[in-house]
């Protein structure tokens, strides 16, 4: 097992992985930026070392920062959460060519992943079913014949992209030209790759993905499920396991496909991959060849830490389990709790001025904030993760109603009163789930605003209450300082 594990990522993740490693016995050495200076996870580790500016650019995307943090804390491996390098097969050659083992795939298997356009082809050879679409859109005209082959409307993707970006539906002809344009300038700006194709736009289609782990000795097993429909602007926003749409039939199918997946392109280590379903038919859509903002709802239910397994399987310990093993118990949901505006979602960075966590049976918080702490602008506007369990999914949304009450944050605007509202829902109770879900139910905003009234006036409140303590305790902090410098001065007298 390693002596020392550098984590490339900040925020929740960061301490996730570091809680990780403190059960495994392993120092953890954290890298922040210069507007993560009073952060949590910086604290929480055994080292830090400051590697840039606030911008990612210079911090958390800087390779060269991170390999010398690496090498003055004397670190033996080096894991990339999610998001930032976490699925850049050049940061996992500079951490190999330096000494460092790597806590994920191979660059090799990110890199056969990485092009949307190449895991399709994949797929297609394995005999793994695809939305059908398009190899690579030369120009307008290839385009507009494609899509008038598998039917308007289709969906514009980037080849390179991931988490939603740059996504572009067209409904008819007379949009594509202009949406080939957008997207591909999209596409270049954030992945620095123009390539797009087209796929079908599948009518009400659910979001599942399988969670895959597979060690070095060639074994692969499958975690089960978890539905993920619930999205804004392709954004996941609520995720449960396991999906209510599933049966154990279709959860062989699935996971066997998931599995032929991951055997496809040799994959090591912790990995998803995401299918979309409609009508009785499932597609392979893409592999994220990383660990998952998600992951802990599979946790929650398998009971296995998924971390830990990828921290061991890294240093080169087989699976513990097989898939016969693998067993799904009870019901979780995760809320992903923001900062940001819960009608419009724009971030709202600030200072947090009164904070109080969520707890008892059942209910778990992936986060990395505190009562002062500032929420900076530069980065994704993540609070935390919200989980809760139950014995049935009933149960696991009532718990997390009461968790939601309980869960104060005052001094920015977050999407609780949103997730408040999704929990109450009719159609979510009832599991009628698709990634159109908020474009078919408007009511949900609309009663986001009633809740959001009651939330605001909670807080204004709790301004009120936090105030008044704060000033009794500058009073009383007078009266120590006061206090002890008269004592200082009447010792002082007496020497």
């Amino acid at each position: 097992m390693f002596d020392k594990l550098l984590v490339a990522n900040r925020g929740e993740i960061a301490i996730r992985i570091m809680r990780a490693c403190k059960e495994l016995g392993i120092s953890t050495i954290a890298v922040y930026s210069e507007a993560d200076e009073h952060a949590l996870f910086r604290k929480y580790a055994d080292e830090a070392y400051c590697i840039g500016a606030p911008s990612p650019l210079q911090s958390y995307l800087n390779i060269d920062r991170i390999i010398e943090a690496a090498e003055i804390a004397g670190a033996d491996a080096i894991h990339p959460g999610y998001g930032f390098l976490s699925e850049n097969p050049e940061f996992v050659r500079a951490c190999e060519n330096a000494g460092f083992k790597f806590v994920g795939p191979s660059a090799e298997s990110m890199e056969l992943m990485g092009s949307k356009i190449r895991a399709r082809e994949i797929m297609q050879r394995a005999d793994i079913p695809v939305t059908p679409g398009s190899d690579a859109i030369r120009d307008v005209d290839d385009a507009i014949e494609v899509a008038e082959d598998i039917g308007y409307p289709v969906l514009i993707k980037p080849s390179g992209g991931g988490g939603g970006i740059g996504m572009t539906v067209v409904e008819n002809p007379e949009d594509l030209p202009s949406a080939i344009e957008t997207t591909q300038q999209t596409a270049k700006s954030a992945f620095g790759d123009p390539t797009i194709y087209l796929e079908k736009y599948l009518k009400n289609p659910r979001h599942i993905e399988f969670q895959i782990i597979a060690d070095e000795n060639g074994d692969v097993v499958h975690l089960c499920e978890r539905e993920c429909s619930i999205q804004r602007r392709h954004q996941k926003l609520i995720e449960e396991s396991p999906s209510p749409v599933m049966n154990q039939k279709l959860r062989w199918k699935m996971g066997h496909a998931a599995i032929h997946v991951a055997i496809a392109v040799d994959y090591v280590n912790a990995g998803t991959i995401e299918f979309l379903y409609s009508e009785g038919n499932f597609y392979f859509m893409e592999m994220n060849t990383r660990l998952q903002v998600e992951h802990p709802v599979t946790e929650m239910v398998t009971g296995i830490d998924i971390v830990k397994d990828q921290i061991r399987i890294a240093a080169g310990e087989p699976l513990p389990y097989t898939q016969d093993e693998i067993t799904i118990r009870g019901w979780a949901i995760e809320c992903r709790i923001n900062a940001e505006d819960p009608l419009e979602f724009i971030p709202s960075p600030g200072r947090i001025t009164a904070y109080r966590s969520p707890g008892g049976p059942g209910v778990r918080l992936d986060g990395g904030v505190y009562m002062g702490y500032v929420i900076p602008p530069y980065y994704d506007s993540m609070i935390s993760k919200l989980i809760s369990w139950g014995r049935r999914r009933e149960d696991a949304i009532t718990r997390m109603r009461r968790a939601l009450y309980e869960y104060l944050i005052v001094g920015v605007k977050t999407n609780i009163p949103f997730h408040k509202a999704m929990m109450a829902n009719e159609a979510f109770i009832a599991g009628d789930l698709t990634t159109h879900f908020l474009d078919d139910h408007p009511e949900v905003f609309e009663e986001t605003k009633k809740v959001l009234k009651t939330h605001e006036s909670m807080e204004l409140r709790l301004r009120d209450i936090f105030m008044e303590k704060k000033v009794k305790r500058l009073v009383e902090d007078e009266k120590r300082i006061a206090a002890v410098a008269a004592a200082v001065f009447s010792a002082m007298r007496e020497v």
